[in-house]
């Protein structure tokens, strides 16, 4: 099992969300706890993180194998997420 932490300003991405993504958002981060790469999630070119799609809203982090962490940095739309 994966340690999930969520840095402050993907919180309050996730605050700032519809509830109903709100909801969705936080099952697929509970979900990285078991396996931090399902098969949806896309390796960003040139970087260490990864990118996890929720309906129009994607969940940027990354993973730690040696110390069996997941960090989830944003939580943002697409057409934001990747500036």
């Amino acid at each position: 099992m994966y340690n999930i932490r969520i840095l402050r300003r993907a919180i309050k991405d996730i605050e700032d969300l519809p509830n109903d993504y709100a909801r969705l958002v936080s099952q697929h981060i509970d979900s990285l706890q078991s396996n931090p790469r399902p098969r949806d999630a896309k390796k960003l070119k040139g970087e260490e993180m990864y990118s996890l799609r929720v309906g129009v809203y994607r969940i940027l982090y990354d993973v730690d194998d040696a110390n069996q962490s997941v960090t989830v940095y944003r939580v943002k739309r697409r057409r934001e997420a990747y500036r």
